[in-house]
């Protein structure tokens, strides 16, 4: 079972799912990358992460552009500018879905706010990929 997983920068929402789904089944192959990748990660994502002990420091940021030749099971975008943009996979995709999420790192105010927001968005994250994982990528495998 392969997986990719797809953000405009993917640096956040991406990489929080791609560990959430990898942490479910390591016997998945899960990537993620961006349509404009940012070439880094997120730190409040990596930060949001850790606490609850998933380490994704040592992903990496990469371009769509490095899976384009693969064939995966899924191709599911996790933010509306990576839907729209998302290439074509002809032939190459069983399954593209759109789960979107807001996007953390675009929240203003206070410390407390924004922190909030990552934790309120890592866990949508975890709780719409474990529901996936469970009704659609577990019983296929």
């Amino acid at each position: 079972m392969k997986v990719l997983i797809l953000c405009t920068g993917n640096s956040c929402r991406s990489q929080m799912a791609h560990g959430f789904l990898q942490s479910f089944n390591e016997n998945i192959t899960v990537r993620s990358a961006g349509t404009e990748a940012s070439g880094q990660l997120n730190s409040g994502a990596v930060k949001a992460m850790a606490e609850i002990g998933i380490d994704i420091s040592n992903h990496t940021s990469d371009s769509v552009g490095k899976y384009l030749g693969e064939e995966w099971d899924y191709v599911i975008t996790v933010c509306g500018g990576a839907n729209e943009a998302c290439p074509t996979f002809i032939g190459k995709v069983k399954h593209r879905l759109h789960i979107g999420f807001d996007d953390p790192s675009h929240a203003v105010g206070t410390d407390e706010f924004i922190w909030s927001e990552y934790i309120r968005v890592r866990d949508e994250i975890k709780e719409a990929f474990y529901k996936l994982y469970i009704e659609e990528i577990k019983p296929k495998l």
